[in-house]
C-alpha cells in the first residue's frame, strides 16, 4: 500500500466523518407528525437530535423520537415507565428533559408522588431517571422525587453555567396557592371567580451529579400583581377570558448569551388558547430577572387569521454548527383540535439583545440541522 493511497483514504475518511453533522437545508411546515405536549430536544454526541415531550401514546411514563434533520423523526417506543414495583413516581407523567453528561444520560421529569398520607389532588413532585442511550431504558435513580419543597413542583429544567455549576429551575404549582393581587379583586368583582391560584418559577443550585439540590430554591418569576404591570394583560388573559381561576408562570427554559442569562417560560392555561411565552433576563443565574417588554414573544396568531393557538411550554435546541438556534414548542391548530402538536420555528437574540421567535408558522420553512 502506497503513501499516496494512505493519503487518500485518509482524506476520504475525514470527508465522510466531517460529512456526517453537516446537513443541507431542509424544508418543512408546520405542525410536525408528532403529538407531543411539553416537546424538548436533545442533540447527543452521536450527532443524532432526540425528542421527548408529554404524551404519545407512553403508559405511566414516555416515549422519544429520534432525527438527523429536526423535521423527520422516527419513533423510539417508549423510553422510561414509572408506576412500578420500587418507583416513586405513580401518575401524571409530565415534561421530561434529558441532559448528557459524561457518557451518561439523566431525564428530568414531573409526577405525582406516591407518598401522599393527605390525599392531595396534585402531589406532584421532580425526579431523575438515567441511561446509558438517548433512548433508554431510563431508570430512576432514587426510590423518592430529587427533593419536596412543600408544595407540588413541575417542568425540572437545567442549565450548566461556564463554571460548572448546575441550576435547576421549576415551578410551584397553582394547587392551593391563592395569591392577592389586582386582577383577583377585580375578577372577585366580577363575579367570576372567589379567587386566584399562581403557579411561580423557582431556581436553586443542584450538585453536578444530579443526585440532589444545593440550598433553599430562590422564588424567580410570578405573575404581575397590579394592573398597570406591563406583562398583566398578557398574564391574565386565562382569568380575564372568565377560563379559569389559575395564572401560571411555567416551562421555564434557560440559556446564556453575551453574558445575559435568558429565561423563556409560558403563562395562562396550557389547556387553552391563551398559552404564550415570555422572557425574562438576568445578570447572574438566579435572578434578579427583569421580564421583557417585549412579552409575549409567541403566541396565537388567530387574531391575524391564523390557525395555531396554545403555544407554549418551548425548549432550544441549535443546529449542529451552532450558529442556528430553533423555539420547539407545542401548539394546536383548528385541524388538530385538543390534540397537542410539536412546531418548530427559528428563533434568536439581536444584536440589542432582545429575543425573538419567529413562529408560529404554519407555511413553509426551511431548517437547517
Amino acid at each position: 500500500m502506497n503513501n499516496c493511497f494512505i493519503l487518500a483514504l485518509i482524506a476520504s475518511l475525514f470527508f465522510a466523518c466531517g460529512n456526517r453533522n453537516t446537513k443541507k437545508e431542509v424544508s418543512y411546515t408546520n405542525p410536525l407528525s408528532v403529538e407531543f405536549g411539553d416537546p424538548y430536544v436533545l442533540l447527543a454526541s452521536d450527532g443524532r437530535y432526540y425528542m421527548y415531550g408529554t404524551g404519545a401514546g407512553a403508559v405511566d411514563g414516555f416515549c422519544a423520537y429520534s432525527s438527523d434533520d429536526l423535521v423527520n423523526w422516527k419513533p423510539e417506543g417508549q423510553v422510561y415507565r414509572g408506576n412500578t414495583p420500587g418507583s416513586w413516581a405513580v401518575a401524571n407523567f409530565w415534561a421530561p428533559e434529558v441532559y448528557e453528561r459524561n457518557g451518561k444520560f439523566y431525564m428530568f421529569f414531573s409526577a405525582d408522588w406516591k407518598n401522599n398520607p393527605t390525599n392531595e389532588l396534585e402531589n406532584f413532585k421532580i425526579g431523575v431517571a438515567v441511561s446509558d442511550k438517548p433512548t433508554g431504558p431510563f431508570k430512576e435513580m432514587s426510590d423518592r422525587p430529587l427533593f419536596d419543597p412543600g408544595y407540588p413542583a413541575i417542568d425540572g429544567n437545567i442549565f450548566e453555567d461556564e463554571d460548572g455549576r448546575n441550576y435547576l429551575y421549576f415551578s410551584r404549582c397553582c394547587y392551593k396557592h391563592p395569591v392577592e393581587s389586582e386582577v383577583a379583586t377585580w375578577a372577585k368583582e366580577q363575579g367570576l371567580f372567589d379567587e386566584i391560584e399562581e403557579s411561580w418559577i423557582y431556581g436553586v443550585e443542584i450538585k453536578p451529579d444530579f443526585t440532589e439540590i444545593i440550598g433553599e430554591p430562590v422564588l424567580i418569576l410570578r405573575p404581575p400583581v397590579t394592573n398597570d404591570d406591563a406583562q398583566a394583560e398578557w398574564e391574565s388573559r386565562s382569568v380575564t377570558s372568565g377560563e379559569v381561576n389559575r395564572r401560571w408562570t411555567e416551562g421555564s427554559y434557560t440559556f446564556k448569551q453575551d453574558g445575559t442569562y435568558y429565561m423563556m417560560y409560558s403563562a395562562n392555561y396550557f389547556g387553552g388558547e391563551n398559552y404564550a411565552v415570555g422572557y425574562a433576563t438576568a445578570k447572574t443565574p438566579l435572578g434578579p430577572y427583569i421580564k421583557s417588554a417585549d412579552n409575549p414573544v409567541l403566541q396565537k396568531n388567530t387574531p391575524k387569521g391564523g390557525i395555531v393557538t396554545g403555544t407554549g411550554h418551548n425548549s432550544i435546541v441549535k443546529s449542529r454548527d451552532g450558529n442556528e438556534m430553533y423555539c420547539v414548542y407545542h401548539g394546536r391548530t383548528s385541524a388538530t383540535g385538543n390534540e397537542r402538536v410539536v412546531f418548530i420555528d427559528k428563533m434568536g437574540v439581536d444584536k440589542q439583545g432582545k429575543l425573538y421567535v419567529d413562529g408560529p408558522t404554519t407555511t413553509p420553512q426551511v431548517i437547517k440541522p
